[in-house]
């Protein structure tokens, strides 16, 4: 029992007071690497990470080109949770064309091809919202349909800090049977920690008028989708440094759970084909995650790692064999 308890999250606790709360006086951190399937080499990075002990979770693309590899590797590493990383810019959609217009780019097949022309048409109300719930259930159950158990939710480039997104798709993963979402807040603690351009400070900024309304969804306010008390890692995409991420760790407080954002790779002839500007960060993150988590497990202060599959009742449930993921096929529009 007291293995279970180990894996249910503070506000779970808190809903039920008659649990024993010392046995979560520790960090519980989530590490979680993005763009799973988006290369092979990415994708045998995040599996080097999962078997050195210094990655639990990452986020399946079901658009990218290397998805077939990243679900063979998923199904050979069970233990490994896997969420499904929500694309709404860039490159194809899993749904139609013809039934999500309002979601394309000028060829009206691909969607928009930066977050820029995403926001714009976002905040301009020219995205429908009816559009991004099928997409969103296309990309959740071409996952399922191959077997994979999402464990949660989270989106490219961060896209679900706009209301209309984190509303869409947090509705929508709840039907699908998936029962946690990424916060894509960083903390104001360790937003100090990391150096940022004023370009991104400037995103952040802009990330941060929304964070309100992303706790009062009645999805979350009912912890039908759970999430964590925040990211790090943000501020630092692709300028993660060893100092930044051992403070970070020491920083963690003693009774909180957080995501550790993070993009690990190998910088090959494949990624230099993608439009991504995480070339070289890649293999950086690689080596210093290897390098610096198996490390500060073993010290006493070390964080514990879960994925957001632990979490809540169909945490319970997956530790005792007694969860059932959806395959796919369901209903949910």
């Amino acid at each position: 029992m007291a293995t279970a308890l180990q894996i249910l999250t503070r506000r779970t606790v808190r809903a039920n007071p008659g649990l024993p709360y010392n046995l979560l006086r520790m960090p519980k951190l989530i590490i979680n690497a993005d763009d799973f399937g988006l290369t092979q080499g990415v994708n045998r990075a995040i599996i080097a990470l999962y078997h050195a002990g210094a990655l639990t979770s990452t986020s399946l693309m079901a658009t990218a080109s290397a998805i077939e590899d990243a679900i063979d590797l998923a199904r050979q590493n069970p233990g490994l949770g896997v969420g499904c990383h929500l694309n709404f810019v860039e490159g194809s959609p899993a749904a139609h064309p013809e039934s999500i217009p309002t979601l394309l780019g000028a060829d009206g097949k691909t969607f928009r091809p930066s977050m820029a022309d995403f926001a714009q048409a976002v905040l301009r109300g020219s995205v429908v919202p009816e559009e991004i719930a099928l997409e969103t259930q296309a990309q959740i159950q071409r996952l399922q349909r191959a077997g994979i158990d999402v464990t949660h939710v989270d989106t490219h480039k961060h896209t679900h800090v706009f209301p209309l997104i984190a509303r869409t798709i947090v509705h929508i993963a709840q039907r699908c049977g998936v029962h946690a979402i990424r916060n894509p807040y960083e903390p104001r603690w360790s937003q100090k920690i990391a150096h940022a351009s004023l370009s991104r400070k400037f995103f952040l900024r802009a990330f941060e008028l929304s964070r309100a309304g992303f706790f009062k969804l009645p999805e979350i306010v009912a912890r039908e989708v759970l999430t964590t008390e925040g990211t790090l890692g943000i501020r630092a995409t692709g300028t993660m440094s060893p100092e930044v991420l051992l403070h970070t760790l020491e920083a963690l407080p003693a009774d909180g759970l957080y995501e550790l954002c993070c993009h690990p790779g190998y910088n090959d002839g494949a990624l230099g084909a993608m439009r991504t500007r995480l070339r070289q960060s890649r293999e950086a993150e690689l080596r210093m995650l290897l390098e610096i988590i198996p490390e500060r497990l073993r010290s006493s202060g070390g964080p514990e790692l879960i994925h957001y599959g632990n979490l809540g009742v169909a945490g319970l449930q997956r530790a005792s064999g007694q969860f059932e993921p959806h395959d796919g096929y369901e209903k949910v529009l």
